[in-house]
């Protein structure tokens, strides 16, 4: 009786000779495995690192839970919102706009101005000081400066600024350059694009604002911490109700702080991409190690049938070809979990930069790791197991023998057309593809689905480009954009007609409000057009103007959806300004938007039903860019302007902004997926070379020269390429809606259209992943050593 284990090392030895045979073939393979499991591994890590720094640097900087703004309350009324059950803590402060003035700049840079106490840290909504010092009491002057915003400018502790608040300028010096929660991404009034150059946040202390804005013992925001446990919704119910009298703006809960709201945008971003592109590229890879491991099989049916013969079961077989399996998988996992932390490492250092965290570690959960080699060898395995079955059904006396040869007789028809057109080595070529169908069809879908891969990515990053081109040239057609502190009568338009270098006026009026249906809400705003409005655009998908209905209100598809409603239903919507009415609204059209997830209105009909008519809050201009110097300088002198915005620092604010943080992700992806497009192309050619070099060298002998030889080979390799390449788009094409959802947000959705551009690109990548595959393997079609070849491998 032979022994188990003298068995097993003989199958381990065989395995190792295996492996170094196929290097190639199994160095590809585990290249596949090895980026899904390195996106499996970064992702994950990058995921888990932004939740934990952000719970980690909210709990040490105590941010609020809930945020009440309201017109001004006095301070007594802190004490009953600390009695609300379910609060533990209550901050009162004061919080403003301002219009700061940046040496060398001719427009005037937003600001918020929030307060600190005196003679102690705030309770709550701390500052993380990053140099210099607090300032202090009684030091109206001093005042702490925002960091991004700092070095977007050049500023330092002792710099000066110059700022108008409340209609009155007043200059103060920078002791302290501060980072705050609150503000990891810093967004103006009456803008969806964060940019640090073009928003500052300045805290100063509260006396000095208390007089600013004639606050004296009173404050215009709160901020409360809840008790752990504690049902938020109750809580907003019993602050709005208290701060109802005094002019209340409506409270919300820190899932809707604009800051925070980014940045869960961008965690279910990777969330959704993580879940989506990893298992691609794995599926992939076990459709490869089915197709290498069925090859292998086939091609070793004679030792397959001379193990069986010497006492080997079929599961000892089986589970060396197993072993084959699992160790590519192993291979590919190791590089893949080296390559996630490297890559996690290089990612944080960009979200550290994009979202303002004093400290960002990349960590990665061993769950990670563990997940990532469980799914990538559970998938090699997927792959390896289905060839058990030919395993099996090989006896000895059947594997010993030769195949059967395939029956082509029908086929002489064929030959002789063929005979007619082409010479010799074309036909074979030919003649091994249509009697393979098979195997052919095997090959191009693994082409196919590298390409895929490599299109949808490709279509992603151009969806990018096509979603700055349509917000800053199908939708926003103007060239600066004003808004006001306070809504303002209509006749303001007509005074910003007459600035320097105005050419045209576009009234706008935004609302802020949550819109309700059932129980569904959404906490946005409805913006106020112009009937025809020209500047400032609601359009569709197919870039048509939106038209504004005499009644009601015009929802994107994508706020439909959040609030499950159609066309005809009535929706509810409470506005947070002003007497805070609550309006009961018909929804007159579902419209597919380009851009985020907006509500529209006519400006008569939203002032009509809020009983406000002639009433605005903004406006859009197209300007004389010869005048913006002078009109700027105009602006600045006007105490109802809050901000003035340029279009085209918008447009490369979003573009900074898509190609930060997530946005990172599509170039990485998309370059990952060209290296797996050759690695699955490289992998064809050489298990064809596999399978047919005892053919080529029986050809060499019978006086085939090298050349014609090559030609064999790779002008099979050429069809399948070719046959692969339209598959390809159609995958390409489902994969990019897949990709594109994982990097849309709420303030922007990628486009997925067909751009044949895109795919050309795709298919070209796979014409000179092929060539660089046939040189490669041509170079070892040279290295043949026909003698050794044409022996019988034992």
């Amino acid at each position: 009786m032979r022994s188990s284990g003298r068995t097993m090392g003989a199958l381990n030895h065989k395995l190792l000779r295996d492996l170094w045979r196929i290097k190639g073939q199994a160095g590809a393979i585990a290249l596949v495995v090895a980026v899904g499991v390195l996106l499996l591994v970064m992702m994950s890590g990058m995921i888990s690192s932004l939740d934990e720094t952000r719970r980690t640097y909210y709990e040490r900087y105590r941010l609020a839970d809930v945020f009440a703004p309201v017109v001004r309350a006095p301070e007594k009324m802190l004490e009953r919102l600390a009695a609300i059950p379910g609060v533990d803590a209550v901050e009162g402060r004061i919080q403003g706009g301002a219009l700061v003035e940046i040496a060398g700049q001719d427009m005037p840079v937003r600001a918020q101005i929030v307060s600190l106490p005196p003679w102690r840290e705030p309770r709550l909504n701390g500052v993380y000081l990053a140099d210099g010092r607090m300032p202090q009491a009684g030091r109206t002057e001093e005042v702490l400066l925002l960091r991004s915003f700092a070095k977007a400018h050049g500023l330092t502790l002792g710099d000066h600024l110059s700022a108008t608040m409340h209609g009155s300028r007043r200059d103060f010096r920078i002791v302290g350059i501060a980072q705050a929660p609150e503000f990891l991404f810093t967004i103006a009034p009456g803008e969806f694009v964060p940019d640090d150059a073009r928003f500052a946040v300045i805290w100063m202390n509260q006396d000095a604002l208390e007089a600013a804005y004639d606050l004296k013992g009173a404050f215009n925001e709160a901020l409360l911490k809840l008790e752990r446990g504690a049902q938020v919704e109750p809580v907003l119910a019993a602050a709005d109700a208290l701060l109802d009298r005094y002019g209340g703006l409506g409270s919300y809960a820190l899932e809707d702080q604009l800051s925070n709201r980014f940045l869960s945008e961008e965690i279910k971003g990777l969330r959704t991409t993580s879940s989506v592109v990893p298992p691609i590229f794995m599926a992939v890879a076990a459709f490869l190690l089915y197709i290498v491991v069925s090859r292998m099989v086939q091609s070793e049916r004679e030792q397959i049938g001379l193990i069986k013969a010497f006492g080997y079961t079929d599961w000892e077989v089986s589970l060396h070809y197993i072993k084959l399996v699992v160790a590519i998988a192993l291979f590919g996992a190791a590089l893949g979990c080296a390559g996630g932390v490297w890559s996690g490492r290089l990612l944080a250092g960009v979200y550290q930069a994009v979202y303002h965290f004093p400290f960002l570690v990349f960590r990665v959960e061993p769950s990670s790791f563990v997940s990532g080699v469980a799914v990538s060898v559970l998938a090699a395995m997927a792959g390896g197991l289905l060839v058990l079955r030919q395993v099996f059904a090989l006896t000895p006396a059947v594997a010993m023998r030769p195949p059967a040869p395939a029956d082509y007789s029908r086929s002489g028809a064929l030959n002789a057309r063929l005979k007619r057109w082409l010479d010799q080595p074309s036909r074979m070529v030919l003649r091994r593809v249509v009697r393979n169908p098979g195997r052919v069809f095997g090959a191009v879908l693994g082409i196919a689905a590298g390409m895929g891969l490599s299109s949808a990515q490709l279509t992603v990053m151009s969806g990018f480009d096509d979603t700055l081109d349509q917000t800053f040239d199908v939708i926003d057609r103007s060239d600066v954009a004003v808004t006001f502190f306070e809504q303002m009568p209509d006749k303001t338009a007509f005074a910003l007609q007459h600035l320097p270098g105005v050419i045209e006026v576009e009234p706008t009026r935004s609302v802020s409000a949550v819109l309700r249906h059932g129980t569904e809400s959404y906490r946005g705003g409805i913006t106020g057009l112009m009937p025809g409005a020209r500047l400032s655009r609601a359009v569709d998908a197919d870039h048509a103007d939106i038209p504004m209905p005499d009644a009601g209100i015009v929802l994107a598809k994508a706020l439909a959806d959040i609030l499950k409603v159609g066309p005809g239903d009535q929706i509810m919507v409470e506005v947070l300004e002003g007497r805070r009415p609550v309006l009961e609204v018909p929804v007159a059209r579902i419209a597919d938007t380009l851009l985020g997830a907006p509500a529209f209105m006519k400006l008569d009909v939203l002032n009509r039903e809020l009983n406000e008519p002639g009433r605005i809050t903004g406006a859009y201009l197209r300007v004389d860019a010869q005048a913006y110097p002078a009109l700027f300088a105009a602006l600045k002198d006007v105490p109802s302007v809050a901000g003035v915005s340029r279009k085209s620092d918008s447009r490369a604010a979003m573009k900074k902004l898509m190609d930060s943080g997530a946005g990172t992700m599509r170039f990485i992806m998309a370059a990952i997926a060209g290296i797996i497009t050759f690695g699955i192309v490289y992998n064809t050619a050489r298990i064809s070379f596999g399978e047919q070099a005892r053919d080529l060298a029986s050809l060499r002998v019978m006086g085939f020269t090298q050349g014609e030889a090559a030609f064999i080979l790779l002008g099979e390799l050429a069809i399948v390429v070719f046959l692969a390449i339209p598959l390809g788009v159609a995958i390409g094409y489902g994969l990019s809606f897949l990709v594109a959802a994982g990097f849309s947000t709420d303030l922007y959705q990628i486009s997925t259209d067909f751009k044949p551009d895109t795919y050309g690109l795709a298919g070209g990548a796979v014409v000179a992943a092929a060539i660089l595959s046939g040189w490669l393997v041509k170079r070892d079609i040279e290295k043949v050593d026909l003698v050794a070849t044409l022996k019988t491998r034992e």
